[in-house]
Formats: structure tokens, sequence, C-alpha cells
């Protein structure tokens, strides 16, 4: 068994983003319809349900263990109790911010998010002083060195690469 994490609610929030999409709309509607538990799959007493049975009574039809295992942990639940109205609206919160996510992501064509990253890349490297040339491997050897910390990495490398003699092909 893995341990679990030490922060319940960034678990809770990395398992809902990787619930499939029909689920989460699934568990949305679901936790909009019906009464919502922790700690157990049914409560006969409150006729309450988990989100995860929410869901595939809403055309959710996927098992997740890892959903009820950070829900259940998200909520400290001991037993079978009615989920407080946070840890409900806590849930809806998770999941729509999941949907939206995914939803900028499909709308946005391959090809425009292609070109973003073009554009970022260039203006990066515009930013950046002039490229430093890296020996192929086996030509140079490598040292190591420490510098003082307050040194720009970048600025000592440049330095060190332009007192070495450069190696002549063979």
């Amino acid at each position: 068994m893995r341990p679990s994490s030490r922060d319940p609610a960034r678990q809770l929030r990395t398992t809902v983003g990787r619930l499939p999409r029909h689920t989460r709309e699934a568990m949305l509607r679901g936790i909009d319809s019906n009464r919502i538990i922790v700690g157990a799959y049914v409560d006969p007493s409150s006729g309450g349900i988990c989100p995860m049975l929410a869901a595939h009574r809403n055309g959710g039809r996927t098992s997740v263990a890892s959903f009820a295992r950070a829900w259940d942990e998200y909520t400290g639940a001991r037993r079978a109790r009615r989920a407080s109205r946070r840890e409900v609206r806590t849930l809806r919160t998770l999941l729509e911010q999941s949907l939206a996510v995914d939803s900028e992501i499909d709308r946005t064509p391959i090809a425009e998010l292609a070109a973003q990253i073009r554009s970022e890349r260039e203006a990066l490297a515009r930013r950046l002083p002039s490229p430093v040339s890296i020996p192929e491997p086996g030509t140079a050897a490598i040292r190591i060195r420490r510098h003082a910390t307050d040194d720009d990495l970048l600025a000592i490398t440049e330095r060190e690469l332009a007192t070495e003699p450069t190696p002549t092909p063979r």
C-alpha cells in the first residue's frame, strides 16, 4: 500500500483531476441531487451516498478506489457521517476547476498551442545572452568546481568555456 500524502487537500485535488471527464461531470450532477456522506459507500440511516456512487448513478460508470481513499482522508472520516457543507463545496470547486481546465485545453487547437510555445521560446531566446557552444562528448575534460553562491552560474560557465582551448577535429 502506498503511503498517503501529507496534504489531504492536495491528494484530493490530484485524484479529482485524474478522474475521467464524464465521471467528474456525473459527480457534479450527483452531488447536486443526493445527500453526500463520508466514510462509507452508503448510509441507510441518513439515506446518503458517497460521491463516487452519486457519479455512478448519474452515468459516470467508473470505479476509482483512490478517490474514495482521498475523499475519506480529506474529510477525516472515522465512521459514516453526512458530509459538511464545506466538504461538499470543496469537492464541487475541485470538480468545476478541473473541468474548466480541461475545456480550456480542449478548445485550443494543437497548432495554436504549438505556435504559442514557439513564440515563448523565441522571446526567451531574445532575452538570454548569446548561446554558449557546448563541446562534443569526449572532446573536453569535465571539471567540477565549487563557486560562491552569489555568482551567476551562466556567467561562470560562459567564462570557463571561453578560456578552454577549442579541440581540433579529428
